[in-house]
């Protein structure tokens, strides 16, 4: 426990957190004023595909409209959540602290372990924010949609709790990227826009397989992480989408190998 409180402390001395912090609310608030406009806006009526308009039609039921809501924020969320607990890592090597930091503690393990733990409790932390908001705003926005809280069925506290999960997995998968990609500018870099930009040219990549090559493409976008997090929130099994837990499986196991390889890599790294 010492070692996860130390490893706070490096991030906390730093000004990345609190500018972080300042950036989420205002991309919170755009994703919650962003879903209130399209289920305020969205019909199945305005959609002449047979397959659409029932897709359409099971994302505005009350329960799917309420668990999205509710977990408002978990895209930009998790993106903070990623950058920080790479930078938990890439400080380290920014601040030439690595040295020192593997002769106070040389079992190597037992700091990689400490970075996680670090790394998980920002998760927790922005997660709980953002849950913490979605509860004051979001029986607002159900009002306005003529739609009851829904806060009385399992399904919503379900995907509350499973967006936490998705939370704590990005990021262990954040600490082990940020040993794979030692600077901590062109971590942050490269995997905000790997995120934001690679996130839509791969499911651009999806759609266009789906439209003209075979329709089983459609279920593979499931394999992109950032999609996988958002199937594990989902209130119902949606038309045409694969079942809830495969998005579980799927960001389970990219935050395995991303712990494993972490581990592996910083135990046999060179660090001076």
């Amino acid at each position: 426990m010492n070692l996860i409180n130390a490893e706070l402390f490096k991030l906390r001395t730093t000004a990345i957190w609190w500018i972080m912090g300042i950036v989420l609310l205002p991309l919170y608030a755009a994703s919650v004023l962003a879903n209130w406009a399209q289920f305020a806006s969205t019909s199945p009526d305005q959609v002449s595909d047979p397959d659409q308009a029932e897709q359409v039609r099971a994302a505005l039921e009350p329960i799917n409209v309420a668990t999205t809501l509710y977990t408002s924020g978990q895209y930009f969320g998790i993106l903070i959540v990623l950058l920080l607990s790479a930078i938990i890592v890439t400080s380290e090597f920014f601040h030439l602290t690595a040295t020192a930091t593997f002769l106070v503690t040389p079992k190597r393990e037992s700091v990689i372990l400490a970075k996680f733990g670090a790394a998980v409790i920002v998760g927790v932390l922005v997660w709980l924010l953002t849950t913490l908001l979605n509860l004051i705003v979001v029986p607002l926005i159900m009002n306005n949609l003529d739609l009851s809280s829904q806060l009385g069925e399992g399904a919503v506290w379900r995907a509350i709790g499973l967006n936490l999960l998705a939370f704590v997995l990005w990021a262990v998968l954040g600490v082990g990227l940020g040993v794979l990609i030692k600077n901590q500018l062109a971590a942050t870099l490269i995997l905000g826009i790997v995120y934001v930009v690679g996130t839509s040219a791969i499911g651009l990549i999806f759609f266009l397989l789906t439209q003209y090559v075979a329709q089983w493409f459609e279920n593979l976008q499931v394999l992109i992480p950032t999609t996988a997090s958002q199937l594990m929130i989902s209130g119902t099994e949606l038309p045409g989408n694969p079942p809830r837990w495969v998005g579980a499986v799927v960001l389970i196991g990219y935050a395995v190998v991303a712990g494993f390889f972490g581990t592996w890599l910083t135990k046999r790294r060179d660090i001076s």
